[in-house]
């Protein structure tokens, strides 16, 4: 928790002095008006007072009154803007660290519980600073001033009020130590909670399409009871706490005038208005010493889940980044497009196993340099190398002469076009997708018609309603698979990049699309650097150079023609989709 205060700003630090003031004085005539209803008293039940004496007290009551909530008033709205500047910095802080962090570490974390944690998880920690700034500044302080003044009146009196607070600091100590634990279960549950009504969500299709929304309604509901059950646990844990509060208000108000009512009536009779008077007050103050712990009860049961919730955020904070971000933002080399790569391997950061080894390639510019395997050889990992998604762990990628790890990441990735393997496609128009990302280049509306053209999506989108201002989306929904795809690649191609990477960017694609699509691709990328990952024999068939991986090693590198006369995995992977003939013929 300490740590997440740090966010707050000087300005903020400010306006909480400015509240703790306010609040000292708020306190202050709070606990002043008891000395005027002392008076008032006394007043009352002397005779021969005069009238203008009990008005005057009564104003000073009424000012009091006033002035508290004027104090109460400006406090909260101070507080207010604490708290909302305090969540607004933290969660930008906290969507910019997830933007930076590196695959391997967000796979650490689940999108729904990090989705948790920049929205539940920060709102449990901005009400207990909305609360707890005013509240845990206000009720010790008045706790300590109301004892202070009621200390000498009578021990009698002093010991009730001791026993009181005792009671009601062991119902909060067991209270806190039963829910403690379960509020830790709430944010997971919660976080399972989104997991499951977004995967519901996401695959509706599939949902429909195999009749599974009972299914889908059951997983929901299992999860849903259970979070509604331990919170309910929570809650009846908590609802015990106001009753014995209250109950020990009144008794110990009872006791207070029990125990008055007997040192009345055995005082001289000179000392029996002074006694009453004092009784009144202590009542009064004691009353003030127990709302004091009332209010640090609400901010108890606000506490145990915020401060779950700041070690949750604080878990993300806190992770430290492994692809550290190099500072090179120029060409020394007077080297273009080329990539390279020198005695790479690789293994996921939780992994025994290398999944590429010992891979040794160079591509130059202008040249097209195709991947091929069999599912799980390595082929999409190796490439997603190049952009720096994950690092390799050992040897070294060359870019334009240069390691990778050299460059900073923008200046890196302004070098690259890249289209993955599933088409990402955001909620906005055609004209925002293609244009999506800053790459320091004006990408204009003539631009995105030319990428869109060269992708082969004029065809479709001129037929669309509103062309190319149609909207798409979120995840590209109302479109098909095909046409998602076509836009991912003339996002990549309006970049105008040094180096493409194509990541099985082509598997929706009919065999005609894709044919003409290479076709006008390589025309517009004569001067760039292509790598691609597919499937399709045809799809690479073309290429300058084709590196066949099978179980994460290297097994043949070079043409078509050479690769089918000394690699067999190749061969294997030829003839399982074309015809002796049709290779022969290619």
């Amino acid at each position: 928790m300490i740590k997440l205060l740090k966010n707050l700003t000087a300005r903020d630090w400010l306006l909480a002095l400015i509240s703790f003031v306010l609040i000292v004085m708020q306190v202050w005539l709070d606990l002043k008006m008891p000395d005027y209803m002392s008076e008032i008293t006394v007043l009352v039940q002397t005779e021969g007072s005069d009238m203008k004496d009990i008005l005057l007290n009564g104003g000073g009551m009424l000012l009091c009154a006033f002035g508290s909530l004027v104090s109460a008033v400006i406090v909260g709205y101070l507080i207010s803007i604490i708290a909302a500047d305090f969540s607004k910095k933290v969660r930008k802080k906290l969507f910019t660290k997830v933007q930076k962090l590196g695959l391997g570490e967000v796979k650490n974390f689940q999108t729904s519980s990090l989705i948790t944690r920049t929205t539940n998880d920060i709102t449990q920690v901005e009400m207990l600073i909305a609360m707890g700034l005013q509240l845990l500044v206000k009720a010790p302080i008045t706790a300590v001033w109301a004892i202070t003044k009621i200390l000498n009146k009578s021990w009698e009196w002093s010991a009730l009020t001791a026993v009181a607070v005792i009671i009601l600091l062991t119902t909060i100590g067991i209270i806190v130590a039963i829910v403690m634990p379960r509020f830790k279960i709430v944010q997971k549950l919660t976080d399972k909670l989104n997991g499951v009504t977004r995967e519901n969500i996401t695959g509706i299709r599939v949902v429909r399409a195999f009749n599974a929304e009972k299914y889908g309604e059951e997983k929901f509901d299992k999860v849903n009871t259970k979070l509604t059950n331990t919170q309910l646990f929570n809650q009846k844990t908590f609802a015990i706490l106001i009753p014995i509060m209250y109950l020990v208000m009144y008794f110990l108000t009872l006791s207070i005038y029990f125990v008055g009512a007997y040192l009345i009536k055995d005082s001289l009779m000179a000392d029996k208005l002074n006694l009453f008077g004092d009784m009144i007050v202590f009542s009064s103050y004691a009353m003030q010493v127990i709302m004091s712990f009332l209010m640090l009860a609400m901010i108890f049961m606000i506490l145990p889940r915020a401060q779950v919730s700041a070690k949750r955020i604080n878990e993300v904070l806190d992770t430290k980044e492994t692809i550290k971000n190099g500072t090179l933002t120029e060409n020394k080399t007077g080297e273009t497009g080329t990539v390279e790569f020198k005695n790479v391997s690789f293994k996921y950061p939780d992994a025994e196993e290398y999944l590429l080894k010992n891979i040794n390639f160079k591509v130059n510019k202008g040249e097209t340099v195709a991947f091929i395997g069999s599912t799980g050889s390595g082929k999409s990992t190796l490439i997603n190398l190049v952009p720096r998604f994950y690092d390799v762990t050992d040897g070294e990628i060359l870019v334009d002469g240069v390691n990778i790890k050299e460059y900073d990441e923008n200046y890196l990735h302004n070098k690259i076009g890249y289209v993955p393997q599933k088409a990402v496609l955001f909620n906005g128009d055609i004209n925002y997708n293609v244009s999506y990302g800053d790459n320091g280049k004006e990408i204009t509306e003539e631009k995105i018609k030319e990428a869109v053209k060269v992708a082969q999506g004029e065809e479709f989108v001129l037929k669309m309603d509103d062309q190319y201002k149609t909207d798409i989306s979120s995840g590209g929904t109302n479109i098909s698979g095909g046409q998602k795809q076509r836009l991912a690649i003339a996002r990549a191609i309006a970049r105008d990049p040094e180096i493409y990477i194509f990541d099985d960017s082509f598997s929706a694609l009919d065999y005609k699309t894709d044919a003409t699509l290479r076709k006008e691709l390589k025309k517009h990328t004569k001067d760039a650097t292509s790598l691609i990952v597919a499937q399709r024999i045809g799809t690479i068939m073309n290429a300058d150079k084709i590196v066949v991986l099978d179980r994460g090693e290297c097994v043949g590198i070079g043409t078509h023609k050479e690769l089918l006369k000394n690699c067999e995995v190749y061969k294997q992977i030829a003839l399982s989709q074309l015809s002796k003939e049709e290779l022969e013929n290619a």
